[in-house]
């Protein structure tokens, strides 16, 4: 898998570990390990900017995903493609998080990484599914450390 991750804030994260739980997720998806995702992570000016811009909503967000080739679980024997772009806030999320920041952007790097593949929580059903398979992808790449 090719992760590109580009840490354009002042947060000091561990980069590490969003890319290998990044990894993981596209993994455990069935992604095709020859596969492209692009990271950034980003200042809340250039969140909120994103955010008006692509979803209408003023002011920042914790993580937003740009799917590109629209691969969907599974799809590891359609060959490999770009998953997307995922857009990180750290000092966002480290405000509105319930645990501590890195712990935080590996579970909103896990929740990214599902709607780039068509994951949503719009619907109380779909939450259901897609919150499951986040704690799910999380719980196992946790007993990997």
């Amino acid at each position: 898998m090719k992760i590109e991750l580009v840490n354009n804030s002042t947060s000091n994260c561990n980069e590490t570990s969003i890319t290998s739980v990044a990894q993981f997720a596209l993994i455990e998806s069935g992604i095709h390990p020859d596969s492209e995702l692009s990271i950034q992570i980003v200042t809340e000016e250039i969140m909120s900017e994103l955010h008006m811009k692509w979803m209408n909503l003023p002011g920042p967000t914790d993580v937003l995903s740009f799917p590109m080739d629209e691969m969907k679980p599974n799809s590891a024997t359609s060959g490999p493609g770009i998953v997307g772009d995922l857009v990180l806030c750290p000092s966002y999320a480290e405000k509105n998080g319930k645990q501590t920041l890195e712990k935080e952007l590996e579970l909103l790097t896990v929740h990214g990484v599902l709607h780039l593949l068509g994951y949503d929580h719009e619907e109380e059903n779909e939450e259901v599914v897609m919150f499951a398979l986040q704690e799910e992808i999380l719980k196992k790449w946790r007993l990997l450390l």
